[in-house]
């Protein structure tokens, strides 16, 4: 089963498109890592998935087929914003009261488990818990309406190491055990690079990358050549070129694993952080290769 299918998705604000051309196929079991600057259009995807915001062009299904925003859909998403929705004046006790009597399907016990296993005091007021405290009670609320899709929006952009180690550690637990499946936003490449098994990658409003983590890391190499560039041929592409006085360095793909580069070149393999980075730098969008899989 797919748990997100979108084809030539597109959103625009006026005249602006934050999002187009967007076409992905993410299967079930996976963690997905949406990664891009600022204002790149993650979050416009995002909304569209979880149906706050409605498409300008293309369409967009959830859990093998469910229209976004439809109620089948939002019955197996659970979303989780930046900036935590909780409601700063209620109790704990009374968010896990509320967020049940507005949910079809709440699992209680597990939410009162999970909070008193996380040392969180149910009549402590949401606004006065620490950022760590507050981002494990909003993802408690979240995973206790045992979504299929996890939706996260940058939800430890404002977490210390520890909170944000703590987090992702929850997620992982639920994707173990439960199966989830997780659509993450975020900046936090290095963390990304232990967890994330897909890697989706957006620049001005376009998707760049689009990939599972195992492909693009056996697809990529970090090359040294001799001061002059070697030119590319068919079987790799240049993503990226550092120059020094002595040496050139090279972030290249592969069309296979196994091509050849040219006599004098030294490659080790790339990270997801590397990878990512490289991709980024190429501007405008337009000009930059893309990925096989990923949309121009």
């Amino acid at each position: 089963m797919n748990v997100l299918q979108t084809d030539g998705l597109g959103r625009r604000y006026r005249t602006n498109w934050a999002l187009r051309d967007c076409t992905l196929t993410i299967p079930e079991g996976n963690l997905v890592a949406l990664v891009g600057p600022n204002g790149a259009g993650k979050s416009t995807l995002l909304n569209l998935v979880v149906g706050l915001t409605s498409p300008t062009a293309g369409g967009v299904t959830v859990l093998g087929g469910q229209p976004a925003g439809s109620r089948a859909a939002l019955d197996g998403i659970a979303f989780v914003a930046q900036d935590m929705p909780l409601y700063r004046h209620y109790s704990v006790a009374d968010m896990v009261h509320q967020t049940r009597n507005l949910n079809l399907s709440f699992d209680t016990a597990y939410a009162r488990r999970r909070i008193t296993e996380l040392g969180i005091d149910g009549k402590r007021k949401a606004g006065k818990l620490s950022g760590g405290q507050q981002a494990q009670l909003a993802l408690t609320l979240a995973l206790a309406r045992h979504p299929r899709l996890l939706v996260l929006d940058e939800p430890t952009a404002r977490l210390d190491p520890l909170a944000r180690h703590d987090f992702m550690a929850t997620v992982m637990t639920a994707m173990a055990d439960d199966g989830v499946s997780v659509l993450l936003s975020s900046h936090m490449l290095a963390e990304l690079e232990r967890v994330a098994d897909y890697l989706v990658l957006i620049s001005h409003g376009r998707v760049r990358v689009d990939d599972t983590v195992e492909n693009l890391l056996d697809r990529h190499r970090l090359v040294t050549a001799p001061t002059t560039a070697p030119a590319p041929d068919g079987d790799w592409q240049i993503i990226e070129a550092r120059t020094t006085p002595s040496q050139t360095h090279l972030l290249v793909r592969l069309d296979s694993s196994q091509a050849p580069l040219p006599p004098g070149c030294e490659s080790r393999p790339v990270g997801i952080e590397e990878l990512t980075l490289a991709y980024l730098r190429e501007t405008p969008a337009s000009q930059s290769p893309t990925l096989i899989g990923a949309t121009q």
